[in-house]
């Protein structure tokens, strides 16, 4: 009997036991589910809600880039692509395969897809193929159910209206690449491009605009289910459009011009300004092949071409000024205190200790003056004027005209030339200078390179005597009602009467019988232009060879030529243009640069606003 009372006991025990843990389990449930669905559920609502809603950026639209009249540079088009997510497509190979039926893809095209794909995180979209057909479009749509994580997105293409004529100054659009990635979300995007090169690049910031965002509901399997519209949606900021000063019909017709030879380069620039008119290089490239991705065949192509189409010549090829230099050397030997009517003899050679320097006139000019030996091109007048001044004095004035040094143009790519002087010498070298350096410096040889920009800038303050600043940017479009006139640019320290002296010269170098440059000149009335002829060598001549009479040009390998260089700035009344040319490996400079700068001045001059408006005036009062 005990023993039964005894076991009762104990069974009572367990199962009051067993009663408590199982209540205590069943209020720790129900604690628990009260605490997730009443105490919690704002939270958990919360992050149920962020699961299945997804943040999207939106590309804003780029800022278009005009000419000074407002024609359209480069503009945006509507560029339909497929993009594909790889976490919802699953098998991607599969799924390419499938698509490939209806947007052609290439092996090639397959690798770089997957590739790409692996590079990011798995619900961030690839594109797999752009600027596709309204036909393609279509069918990718009505197949939908059958390729699950690929779409149909609607972007923005630039379009560069100019083609090949503008390419070397607007530059180009490219792919973000990793060097690119600074932390801003929107390089991240799909798709989008950033400015690569020329202006492009330049105002990359202002043309790219800023993003927007938008919030989308989604279900399991990724698609879309509405849009939420909340406080940190916003729309995207179009980016700004930007007025150049460039004149687009005047910088075909210095493109065109160009085009009749193999490598060539020029530059128009307002005298009083800075503005660029104009800017040519060629051979060019069309900038649209960037937008819809280089094959590998193609950019082998463009970058062993050995004229370079990729390389914007007219900020970035340096070369030996010639005698578009002797400007310069006039300008300084007249503030170093020598006096331009003093004559020198030229027999056609001019020795320094045991060297020879020969003048292009192998038998002389004779005797002449400061305002004759520019206009005959005279080396034994700069050969000994040079002398006189000194490398120092020289380098000094060159730099005052913006040689030697970035132009400060708001173009990447600019190369700074070379003005050499004494400590320059000597640092690069660890010599001093000797002086049987300085003849050829006179003459714009050895060591002094520019580039067109440059030797356009130099033209350019020796006509207005202002320190222009070559820029593209203008603030506001020509002819609008509140468009601010161009300021000027400041006066040089430089006396008017030296100024006065080479510009005289340049006047007869063009406009006078027996100028150099006399078959180049303007004969309308009033359009006059004021000129100097460069031509540079890019090989040694000996002495036998000067003996025996110099090789011409045209009996030389295309790479041993002469450059041939021409500056000019018009009208000369009243200086508002510079245009400078340089042809590479052209010959001289007066036979084959300044046919070209005759041309395109021309052209500038009868373009003249101001000319045409007054034109148009004037045959309005005089109709019956």
């Amino acid at each position: 009997m005990n023993q039964e009372k005894a076991r009762s006991q104990l069974f009572t025990r367990r199962a009051a036991f067993l009663a408590g843990g199982k209540l205590l389990l069943l209020s720790t449930l129900v604690g628990r589910m009260y605490q997730l669905q009443i105490v919690d559920s704002d939270r958990y609502q919360v992050l149920a809600k962020d699961n299945s809603i997804s943040p999207r950026l939106l590309p804003p639209m780029r800022g278009r880039i005009l000419d000074r009249y407002g024609i359209p540079l480069a503009e945006n088009d509507q560029n339909y692509r497929v993009e594909v997510i790889s976490e919802q497509a699953g098998d991607l190979k599969q799924i390419l395969a499938e698509l490939s039926r209806y947007v052609p893809l290439t092996d090639d095209d397959r690798a770089r897809i997957i590739l790409e794909a692996k590079r990011k995180q798995a619900f961030i979209p690839t594109i797999v193929s752009e600027n596709l057909s309204w036909h393609q479009v279509a069918a990718v749509e009505v197949n939908a159910p059958d390729l699950p994580g690929v779409s149909i997105e609607v972007g923005q293409r630039r379009r560069y209206t100019q083609g090949r004529t503008a390419a070397h100054i607007i530059g180009y659009v490219a792919a973000v690449s990793e060097d690119d990635i600074n932390g801003d979300p929107i390089l991240s995007m799909p798709g989008f491009r950033i400015g690569k090169n020329g202006i492009e690049k330049q105002y990359e910031t202002e043309l790219r605009g800023k993003a927007g965002q938008t919030k989308v509901e989604v279900n399991a399997v990724g698609r879309i289910v509405k849009e939420i519209k909340d406080e940190d949606c916003r729309d995207p900021v179009a980016g700004d459009d930007l007025v150049l000063s460039l004149d687009s019909d005047l910088q075909r017709f210095v493109q065109e011009r160009l085009a009749s030879e193999l490598s060539a380069s020029a530059v128009v620039l307002d005298v009083q300004t800075g503005d660029v008119l104009a800017l040519g290089s060629t051979p060019a490239y069309d900038p649209s092949i960037f937008i819809r991705g280089l094959t590998l065949r193609e950019w082998q192509d463009l970058s062993s071409d050995p004229l370079r189409p990729l390389a914007n010549k007219a900020i970035a090829g340096e070369y030996a000024p010639g005698s578009t230099f002797k400007v310069v050397v006039a300008l300084a030997a007249m503030k170093a205190g020598l006096d331009p009517s003093r004559h020198v003899f030229c027999p056609g050679v001019y020795s320094v200790g045991n060297t020879r320097f020969h003048c292009w006139r192998k038998g002389g000019h004779g005797s002449v003056d400061m305002w004759n030996a520019l206009k005959l091109s005279c080396d034994v007048f700069f050969y000994d004027t040079a002398m006189q001044t000194g490398i120092d004095n020289i380098a000094a004035m060159a730099r005052a005209f913006g040689l030697g040094q970035p132009s400060g143009i708001d173009m990447p790519g600019e190369r700074r030339g070379l003005i050499p002087d004494s400590n320059w010498k000597r640092a690069t070298y660890g010599e001093p200078w000797y002086p049987g350096e300085t003849p050829s410096a006179g003459i714009g040889q050895g060591f002094i390179t520019a580039t067109p920009l440059q030797l356009a800038v130099m033209t350019s303050r020796v006509a207005s005597g202002r320190a222009i600043t070559p820029h593209f940017r203008r603030t506001t479009i020509v002819g609008d009602s509140d468009a601010a006139t161009a300021s000027e640019a400041p006066l040089m320290d430089i006396p008017a009467k030296h100024f006065d002296v080479v510009r005289e010269g340049m006047r007869r170098v063009i406009n006078d019988a027996g100028g150099t440059a006399y078959r180049s000149r303007i004969a309308e009335p009033g359009m006059e232009m004021a000129a100097k002829t460069g031509t540079a060598q890019v090989r040694h001549i000996s002495l036998s060879e000067h003996l025996a009479g110099v090789r011409k040009n045209e009996n030389l390998p295309w790479t041993q030529r002469d450059h041939a260089l021409f500056i000019a700035f018009a009208p000369i009344a009243a200086p508002q243009y510079a245009v400078c040319c340089v042809v590479e490996h052209g010959g001289g400079g007066s036979a084959v640069a300044g046919p070209i700068v005759h041309d395109i001045m021309l052209e500038t001059e009868r373009r003249n606003p101001a000319r045409v408006n007054f034109a148009q005036k004037l045959a309005s009062t005089t109709q019956p």
